[in-house]
């Protein structure tokens, strides 16, 4: 923890970071809007002489070149096969999606201009004229269609883990004539427009054809601002500006993704100018950052939760009573409070507020040592022992946050906790390969949900169809897919605010809290951070 002058920094001083972020907590539709905090000049810091003036060198027609350090690299270049925010952010560089959001989260055009529900289950997109992709080859509705195809069909021949992300779409036509695309869902699917902005980029389809799976994780072929220059596995991924984007021009010619686990590294790095944009600076660091000559911090409430997942398919965790048990052990406001410096808001069930679908009836399971070794022993499973597995750097304060919260429950009297250590690309493909069997029986995750909507957490998560499910129901199945077909905004949000509340009572999760995002920028770009976790590099400006 910082010492002296900053030894108060905490919540209330890094808030002053945050500026009116913290003011938009729970209104997860608006995006927080963090304030930078310039960085005292020579002359306000009384250095130099007062009577001379300082020249700044004129840099605007030298290349502009940026570094973004992520905590986790990219696991893959095919953007249809993972599941995490890390590499989503490496590859929206360079690929587009039908729709996209703006930083308030509104759905905007992106390669579609227009769109409209042309009946129950079938929507269509007209796309944009004049689109290329890097090899030049101009974008075809075919190659829109077979991309969200690539992702809802196995038969493509992808088992894509992303299959969720489009819940509902089953097919996707080419209308050349027209230069449009018609996307066809099983039901009603509400969520359509807004799932298609928030996921799903869009790739050649002769490209991806004519190559392995193999070969498409190591190559890119997009229609966005920036193609392709190097990409060395588990070190760094080099874009430069596409000059025949078809948007207009970002500011930066050219820009590196790297990653390093430890915050520390990364804090480092951006105070040696080795790098823009680094993510997770942990609350005690920001003073080093805001006291530096190097950069800013900027912090904002994301539409991430993490929480311990409790694997129902093993032991312990088949039992109700004891997967209470984990909820009643920890102090959930301490770890808040003391790992955190105050940067994370309690949660009890898997949706924020202000989401479609949130249970407002639903609080964070109090402390309770007593009534969690009650239930235990109700359980069958006195004696138990039980490891939680984490990753390493992927989200802030990952291992602190995995530490404490085992250390609670190692506390009490009739249960062991201990903790392992997971780099966050083996803990993943553990989780995304459809098996609760290979899954470990208890582990710590965060899930991002920039849809606003309580369906894109409970689906893929808590319902028997779910790709990454641990957990199920038959009452929450059913209460899903009845709000897929729900044309009535007040009874589908209903129906997954029941959902919420069978998850909380079940305790399908340990309940854990909302994700701030916390950035340190270098003082040679502006931006601003988004809710949604979205790094994306045409939005960075030269400072």
């Amino acid at each position: 923890m910082p010492t002296n002058s900053n030894d108060e920094i905490g919540r209330r001083g890094y808030l002053k970071f945050a500026g009116a972020a913290a003011a938009s907590v729970g209104l997860a539709g608006c995006a927080g809007d963090g304030a930078d905090i310039d960085t005292p000049t020579e002359t306000e810091m009384g250095g130099g002489d007062e009577d001379t003036e300082t020249e700044t060198e004129d840099t605007s027609d030298e290349p502009f070149e940026a570094t973004v350090t992520q905590g986790q690299m990219a696991t893959t270049l095919d953007p249809h096969n993972h599941r995490e925010t890390s590499t989503d952010n490496v590859l929206l560089q360079a690929y587009d999606r039908v729709l996209f959001r703006d930083a308030e989260g509104r759905i905007v055009e992106r390669l579609a201009t227009d769109w409209e529900r042309v009946e129950d289950g079938h929507v269509r997109y007209t796309l944009r004229e004049g689109v290329t992709f890097h090899n030049g080859d101009e974008l075809t509705p075919e190659d829109v269609a077979y991309s969200i195809r690539r992702v809802v069909d196995p038969e493509t021949g992808l088992e894509s883990p992303q299959r969720d992300q489009l819940a509902g779409i089953v097919d996707a036509e080419a209308d050349e004539e027209e230069h449009a695309v018609h996307v066809y869902s099983d039901g009603l699917n509400p969520m359509v427009f807004s799932l298609q902005a928030s996921y799903c980029l869009i790739l050649q389809q002769s490209w991806a054809e004519e190559r392995s799976q193999g070969e498409i994780a190591q190559n890119i072929n997009g229609t966005g601002p920036y193609r392709l220059v190097n990409y060395e596995e588990d070190v760094s991924v080099e874009y430069e500006r596409y000059e025949d984007w078809w948007g207009e021009a970002p500011d930066v010619d050219a820009v590196t993704f790297q990653a390093a686990e430890e915050s520390s590294a990364r804090v480092s790095e951006l105070q040696a100018g080795e790098t823009d944009l680094i993510v997770n600076v942990p609350p005690q660091d920001a003073p080093t950052i805001q006291d530096g000559d190097a950069g800013s911090i900027e912090a904002v409430p994301s539409t991430r939760v993490l929480f311990l997942v409790h694997n129902q398919a093993k032991a312990p965790f088949d039992s109700a009573a004891f997967r209470q048990a984990m909820n009643y052990a920890i102090d959930l406001e301490s770890i808040i409070e003391n790992v955190l410096d105050g940067f994370g808001d309690p949660t009890g069930q898997p949706t924020l507020s202000g989401y479609v679908g949130h249970a407002d009836d639903v609080d964070p399971y109090p402390t309770d040592a007593a009534e969690a070794e009650a239930l235990i022993e109700e359980s069958g499973y006195a004696g138990e022992e039980i490891t939680l597995h984490t990753p390493v750097g992927r989200y802030l304060g990952d291992v602190n946050v995995a530490q404490a919260a085992a250390g609670y429950i190692d506390d009490l009297s009739n249960v062991s906790c201990s903790v392992e250590q997971r780099d966050f690309g083996s803990l993943a493909s553990e989780i995304l390969d459809g098996s609760r069997d290979t899954s470990p029986a208890f582990f710590l995750i965060g899930w991002g949900n920039t849809t606003f909507d309580a369906s894109q957490t409970i689906l893929p998560w808590l319902t028997s169809g779910g790709s990454i499910s641990h957990w199920d129901q038959s009452n929450v199945d059913g209460w899903m897919e009845d709000a897929g077909n729900e044309s009535d905004e007040e009874a589908r949000a209903e129906l997954m605010a029941d959902s919420n509340r069978t998850v909380s009572e079940e305790a399908a999760w340990t309940f854990l809290h909302r994700q701030y995002s916390v950035y340190g920028i270098s003082n040679r770009i502006e931006w601003n951070a988004r809710e949604d976790e979205q790094i994306s590099v045409e939005e960075f400006t030269r400072a």
